[in-house]
């Protein structure tokens, strides 16, 4: 049977017109789904996107959709055709970690990478005149002697910094009574006045609050980490194992776009992404902000994420050892 000219020069043209959409992608702007209120990591996020929007030629709008632990702004992409207009930022909380609690049902190999964006490392913090423990090492002694005696705040419990504290107690052998705040502001005070003893933040309350705090140990193992708390130890530099690697310990983000997303569009973000983040004006402005880019490729992805769940498994059985623990010393 010999096929109609006619009925052929339709389809053509559509196909072609369908090659030439990617081809000139991307022919509008392009949001980022971020997961949080607007604060100072929706900022560090825009850096990346103004760049990211000049290498493109399109504004890269960041745009705050919280919610449920973040899981409402995946909910909220996945909404959206995967055509490459819609970025995923995702932080580990929704990709990783609200999984895990199985309150999503997704895993971070249901989504195509992008690139790393950037990270925030906790750091233990006292007050700035606080004389009965002036290091880290200090501080374990003196917790070990009055086992559960003092108190301390992640912000909120059951979050990846109390993970990450509790880890680290866990395995410095000593445990101190975990004291919630719905506000980290609020927790600031409370040092300050002497409720708390210690307390756990990220570079965001450190820059805020820096004059009134002391850095007594930062909670990564990335070199890196240390330039956002001006330079204060890590704990590894105390001879203390973190008990956490990579980029578990730690708040971080990889941007992410839906997995039936053309492979020319992909690429296309990707190259832009990589150029953006390449930029040493880009790289200086997250830093002074108190973000470490992280610069992992698409091709890390699974090797760099891959091992995160395990070792934030870690830090849920820490937080059940603390909760026994303290139990057992009252």
């Amino acid at each position: 049977m010999k096929l109609s000219l006619k009925w052929l020069m339709p389809v053509v043209a559509c196909l072609t017109l369908a090659g030439s959409a990617h081809a000139q992608f991307p022919q509008r702007n392009i949001e980022n789904i971020y997961p949080w209120a607007p604060g100072a990591t929706m900022a560090a996020s825009q850096v990346i996107a103004d760049a990211m929007g000049e290498e493109l030629g399109v504004n890269v709008a960041v745009v705050s959709t919280p919610g449920a632990a973040g899981t409402k702004a995946f909910l909220t992409a996945m909404e959206k055709p995967a055509d490459g207009y819609t970025i995923i930022d995702g932080y580990v909380a929704p990709l990783v970690l609200q999984p895990m609690f199985g309150n999503a049902d997704w895993t971070y190999e249901d989504f195509t990478p992008l690139w790393s964006a950037t990270s925030n490392s906790f750091a233990i913090v006292v007050r700035k005149d606080e004389e009965r423990f002036t290091d880290f090492p200090s501080l374990v002694a003196y917790a070990k002697e009055q086992p559960g005696e003092l108190r301390y705040s992640p912000g909120t419990t059951d979050t990846l910094p109390h993970m990450v504290v509790a880890r680290v107690m866990q395995i410095s052998d000593m445990v101190a009574q975990v004291v919630p705040y719905p506000e980290i502001d609020n927790a600031v005070k409370d040092l300050r006045g002497g409720v708390l003893d210690f307390m756990v933040i990220n570079p965001g309350v450190y820059t805020t609050n820096k004059e009134d705090l002391k850095v007594l140990a930062v909670l990564s193992d990335l070199e890196r980490s240390s330039q956002t708390y001006d330079g204060a130890p890590r704990v590894q530099d105390f001879g203390i194992e973190l008990g956490m690697t990579g980029l578990a310990p730690m708040g971080w983000n990889w941007w992410l776009v839906r997995k039936e997303t053309p492979e020319d569009v992909v690429a296309k973000l990707r190259e832009a992404m990589g150029s953006a983040l390449a930029r040493e004006d880009v790289q200086q402005r997250l830093l002074d902000m108190g973000y470490v880019p992280l610069g992992y490729g698409p091709e890390q992805y699974e090797e760099i994420v891959g091992p995160v769940a395990a070792d934030l498994q870690s830090g849920i059985d820490a937080i059940t050892w603390e909760k026994e623990t303290l139990a057992s010393v009252r």
